[in-house]
């Protein structure tokens, strides 16, 4: 096997689901070459590809792989987890008042000072200074209203959402696997 022998730190591999999806595309699903390999050697993975850099030995040389299938398919959760990554996520990283990308936070559109609680339902994406003027107050007071209204996403509304922003770098051989959506600009 000859095969060159760049620095494997910069060869993740692109994990895929059983039927050749990602896993998740916001983050992109992604594993460390040691990940990868010790994989590989559990029986857990396809090779799918591989990359040029290899990995060896003394009795031992390896192609590191760039994209790995499951051999055994992991159904995705129907509903995510409520994180703060996640609600960013879902409102695509944009304050729902103002449309403005920086200082990012959360808000409840029923205060909690009013009796609202902490639901995919109740929360938006907001950045600071519409947080800040809206306070404690409810929308119509404040005359603030949201964009669009909160709602409790699907795994598949993230990954939709999350096709809008691609990684910086991605290798040639993952690029039949991901399906980027130009028209979400975000």
């Amino acid at each position: 096997m000859h095969g060159s022998f760049a620095n494997p730190d910069s060869c993740p591999a692109l994990v895929l689901n059983a039927d050749y999806r990602p896993l998740s595309y916001y983050p992109l699903s992604l594993w460390s070459w040691q990940d990868t390999i010790k994989a590989v050697f559990l029986d857990r993975v396809n090779i799918v590809s591989c990359y040029d850099t290899a990995v060896r030995s003394p009795t031992f040389e390896m192609k590191l792989p760039s994209v790995v299938s499951l051999k055994s398919y992991v159904k995705p959760a129907r509903f995510p987890a409520f994180t703060r990554f996640n609600l960013f996520l879902r409102d695509r990283f944009t304050c729902q008042y103002c449309a403005a990308r920086q200082e990012l936070t959360f808000d409840h559109v029923v205060p909690r000072s009013r009796g609202g609680q902490t639901t995919w339902e109740n929360v938006i994406t907001a950045c600071a200074p519409c947080n800040l003027k809206k306070g404690g107050k409810m929308p119509a007071d404040a005359q603030m209203f949201p964009t669009h209204p909160p709602f409790r996403p699907t795994v598949g509304d993230l990954h939709r959402n999350g096709r809008a922003f691609p990684p910086n770098y991605l290798h040639d051989s993952w690029q039949d696997y991901l399906y980027w959506d130009s028209e979400l600009e975000p």
